[in-house]
């Protein structure tokens, strides 16, 4: 592979002190439930509210002064770690989005000072930019995904969990692009080969899920979903997260918007958390019993919280939403 454990451990000092240490701490409740205690890696707790910035520093910090900026493909949290970090380097950053992105999070990338492009209504449109701006403008191009220092980057995660608890025996990972889970299962296997970490995403547009079952990158129609972050395909020249997910995943699971939204309002009513869809598929897919019994602790990661705060609010409160075709019924949290 491409990638090693030293890559990860030398990604650890670059964002020292910026993007690392963020909390992990158990959940009461979810620990009843699983029947073996359960921790929390608290990623939405990052200056920008996601995990995103670990990649996005590694990988920015390491272009030349001359750099003349970065552009990236992305659903918004990678988009808002890169303007974060070109804005550290005082770099120019242009980000580009498909329509589906909700606005909470187009707004926080200007926030950030950098440009934004609305490319389409999918990721494969947004890339097109992306690339054109590389070809045209001499940007650099920062992958979500796809490059080694953004997956050396995710990979801390995992080096941080398994140097907190060494007795994991399993690991939860939100799974898209595939670069987050990537990098922390090779971090969590190069620590302990037993340790299983899986890959959760939802059912609807599931790339590397599709990719992995058939063998190679395949395109995926993109809907919206309550886990927006998680959507979005892994490119069909992918030359490392696909590859790196093949070797060192245990499985991957799907979960459903409902089972999403029940997890969303777990971590909220019980945990006191706000979180994206996209961060609770791990607590989803144990509420829902898809999961392989644990014989030990088992942490999963929260990775972000930039959602719409009004959807948010819908879903806490039990009110029908409507994603695209589909209309979400209501369920009250306990009723």
């Amino acid at each position: 592979m491409p990638l090693t454990l030293s890559d990860i451990l030398a990604a650890r000092q670059v964002i020292h002190g910026v993007a690392d240490a963020t909390p992990f701490v158990p959940s009461p409740f979810m620990t009843a439930q699983a029947g073996q205690e359960v921790l929390l890696k608290l990623e939405n707790m990052q200056p920008i509210g996601a995990f995103k910035l670990r990649g996005a520093m590694n990988a920015v910090m390491a272009l030349p002064g001359d750099a003349p900026g970065v552009t990236c493909c992305s659903t918004g949290n990678h988009g808002r770690g890169v303007a974060y970090a070109a804005a550290r380097r005082g770099l120019r950053a242009v980000i580009c989005m498909s329509a589906l992105v909700p606005q909470a999070k187009v707004d926080g990338i200007r926030a950030l000072g950098a440009e934004v492009r609305i490319c389409g209504t999918s990721q494969d449109e947004a890339q097109q930019e992306c690339l054109r701006l590389v070809a045209a403008e001499g940007l650099v191009e920062i992958s979500p995904f796809d490059d080694a220092r953004v997956i050396a980057g995710q990979g801390t995660i995992g080096l941080e969990m398994m140097a907190a608890r060494p007795d994991l025996d399993m690991i939860l990972v939100p799974l898209s692009g595939g670069g987050l889970a990537a990098g922390v299962a090779l971090a969590a296997k190069s620590v302990n080969p037993g340790v299983r970490v899986i890959g959760i995403t939802m059912d609807r547009g599931a790339a590397m899920h599709l990719s992995l079952a058939a063998g190679h990158p395949v395109e995926v129609d993109e809907v919206p979903s309550l886990a927006d972050s998680l959507g979005g395909g892994i490119g069909l020249e992918n030359r490392l997260s696909f590859a790196l997910c093949r070797a060192h995943l245990d499985g991957t699971v799907l979960v459903s918007e409902e089972e999403i939204r029940d997890a969303m309002q777990v971590l909220f009513y019980e945990d006191r958390i706000v979180a994206e869809g996209g961060s609770v598929v791990g607590q989803a897919a144990m509420l829902a019993g898809k999961l392989p019994a644990p014989k030990g602790p088992v942490g999963t990661i929260v990775t972000g919280r930039n959602l719409d705060m009004a959807l948010f609010h819908r879903l806490m409160a039990g009110e029908d939403v409507t994603l695209g075709d589909l209309v979400l019924k209501g369920k009250r949290y306990g009723a």
